[in-house]
């Protein structure tokens, strides 16, 4: 008995001391946490601003990548509109004198790339300079390096510059083998999501939207590569198409570097250009820490709300990516908010469940009605993206934007013949004709295949009714530009699926217009999360085993992942678009 007591004792010391470990870090993960965000930088004399691996572009606060109990993962995010404030503010800051970019593979998307070109471009005009050095160089970092009027490669280094290609992978032929069945509803040929389990091979439907809207986005990226390095646009596709920029040598005959040399040497370069002694030390400043620099922490006076939507749409409630409960909370905030006098929401999203998209849109109509609502589109505007666009007094979208996609779809998968075939079979008790119109091992009787086509129809309607408002054209119009289809923003604006081709400057510039602003702020919602609310987010079990597979498999295998596993998104009719495009 005595050694029964002293174990239970000493269980119960041990227990005390872990809590109180635990609570000694939590005290000093917070404290560590403030000391770093009051941390202040200074901008020296003679500093280059400097985009380099360490930066993420995003679209959305939400974005952000964040290590276990908040402590920051390894890159800092920057967001995209702050990233643009930035290089514009450096144009007429003394203490900066050029840009450098170091990039080997930049984190960002299509449409951000060309903006911070844009910006990049402008900032020339200040008459500073801008470098940039590569090492082993993407094809989306070199899209933005070949802005700088020099660009400097690694003698051992290389430009993976190819052009963009696709590749759809079809699962007909596997479900057959392994007796997985799969019922699909969709409503619009273009609507190719569901591709992959209906054939073998693309269709030509969806290999013409997918050749015109590669040909589009490449047209313009291409030409913009081929006028800044001076190179004849007929060489510059023998140059693409050989692979030439693999072989340093050839990268340089051919123009696309303009010297090779190492780094070190790259740097001394610059430490030249500025007149910097041999022993100076070269001041380069991140784009996160040159904001940090000036940035208010409190925004007070009129403002121009800008909400981020950015991810897949979702019913519930989530930080990450666009879930309705959370993005209708932050709708009616800006609606009863005096001081938010008009909202530009900034969509980046492919789509998801079609109820969701329809909560969000409703909440933005009541919005539109209180105050000026203006859309800015990033890399993705399709299907659910788009179809919450429709509360908008004005759309602006990017050329590239990957943007329509006005199409449903309803994908419904079963397992008889595999559990057949291993022995396993089930019977049905039910108390009405269609208590269970659907089961993992049945599939969907006839009756239920009628009423979720019936479904994806009327979402269909729904979805062109809201278009055919805002867009002012016909249902016969949309329908004939929709059924699925993706369209780049370029060609969206020539079919009247949006306003203005422009950036989300130019969208809040307009929305401060219409509310009649004259100065104004800009500040961004949703917030950033405290360490405090992180560190109690991270310790959900789910977030944090969601956050490791994530890590190990790709964001883009896990969403294929959670799309099979998660019983909420399998049951949903979809508004989503079949694929992404990046110019890696």
């Amino acid at each position: 008995m005595r050694s029964f007591f002293k174990n239970v004792l000493a269980n119960i010391v041990a227990i005390i001391i872990l809590c109180a470990v635990f609570f000694i870090f939590f005290i000093m993960m917070l404290v560590f946490s403030a000391m770093g965000n009051d941390k202040s930088v200074v901008v020296k004399k003679n500093s280059v601003l400097t985009i380099n691996l360490k930066t993420n572009i995003i679209d959305s606060p939400t974005e952000e990548e964040v290590g276990l109990f908040g402590l920051n993962a390894q890159n800092k995010s920057v967001l995209l509109y702050d990233a643009l404030e930035a290089i514009n503010k450096a144009k007429t800051d003394d203490h900066i004198k050029g840009i450098s970019i170091e990039a080997d593979d930049l984190n960002a998307g299509l449409t951000q790339i060309d903006d911070l070109r844009n910006a990049i471009e402008d900032f020339k005009k200040s008459g500073k300079f801008v470098y940039a050095y590569g090492n082993g160089v993407s094809q989306s970092s070199y899209y933005l390096g070949s802005v700088a009027d020099q660009y400097y490669l690694n003698p051992a280094g290389g430009i993976e510059l190819k052009g963009l290609s696709t590749e759809v992978t079809f699962f007909k032929d596997f479900a057959d083998k392994y007796g997985i069945g799969i019922e699909v509803i969709r409503h619009g040929k273009f609507k190719s999501a569901v591709e992959p389990f209906l054939r073998n091979d693309i269709s030509p439907e969806n290999k013409e939207q997918l050749s015109t809207l590669l040909n589009d986005l490449w047209k313009s990226t291409s030409n913009k590569i081929a006028a800044s390095r001076k190179i004849d646009t007929a060489q510059f596709r023998t140059v693409v198409d050989s692979l030439y920029g693999m072989i340093p040598e050839l990268g340089l005959k051919y123009k696309l570097a303009d010297k090779l040399i190492q780094k070190t040497e790259y740097d001394n370069l610059i430490k030249s250009k500025l007149s910097l002694k041999e022993k100076e030390k070269l001041n380069k400043i991140s784009l996160a820490n040159y904001i940090s620099s000036y940035a208010d922490d409190e925004k007070s006076g009129e403002k121009v709300a800008v909400l981020y939507a950015s991810g897949s749409i979702n019913n519930g409630d989530g930080y990450n990516d666009i879930y309705s409960e959370q993005y209708i909370k932050y709708i009616k905030k800006l609606q009863d908010d005096d001081k938010v006098k008009a909202v530009v929401f900034r969509i980046n999203s492919p789509g998801g469940s079609a109820n969701a998209s329809d909560e969000i849109l409703f909440e933005l109509q009541q919005l539109k009605k209180k105050k000026p609502l203006v859309v800015s589109f990033g890399d993705y505007a399709a299907s659910g993206g788009y179809y919450v666009a429709m509360a908008a007094d004005k759309i602006y979208s990017e050329p590239n934007t990957l943007t329509g996609s006005i199409g449903v779809f309803g994908v419904i998968p079963y397992f008889k013949d595999i559990a057949n075939k291993n022995g396993i079979r089930s019977d049905i008790v039910a108390t009405n004709a269609n208590s269970m119109y659907y089961s993992g091992l049945n599939g969907v009787t006839p009756y239920g295949v009628n009423m979720i086509t019936r479904g994806v129809e009327g979402t269909y309607k729904r979805f062109v009714h809201f278009v055919t408002q805002n867009r002012k054209q016909t249902f016969e119009q949309i329908d004939n530009v929709g059924g699925g289809r993706v369209w780049s923003g370029t060609r969206a604006k020539q079919i009247g699926l949006v306003d203005e081709l422009g950036t989300l400057n130019d969208a809040i510039k307009f929305a401060a217009q219409k509310a009649g602003l004259k100065s104004y702020n800009v500040d961004s919602f949703p917030k950033k999360m405290s360490p405090f609310e992180q560190i109690f987010k991270d310790l959900n079990e789910d977030d944090v085993s969601a956050r490791i597979i994530k890590n190990k498999i790709g964001k883009a295998n896990y969403e294929i992942l959670e799309q099979i596993t998660d019983k909420k998104l399998q049951s949903e009719i979809k508004m989503s678009m079949p694929y992404q495009i990046k110019i890696d």
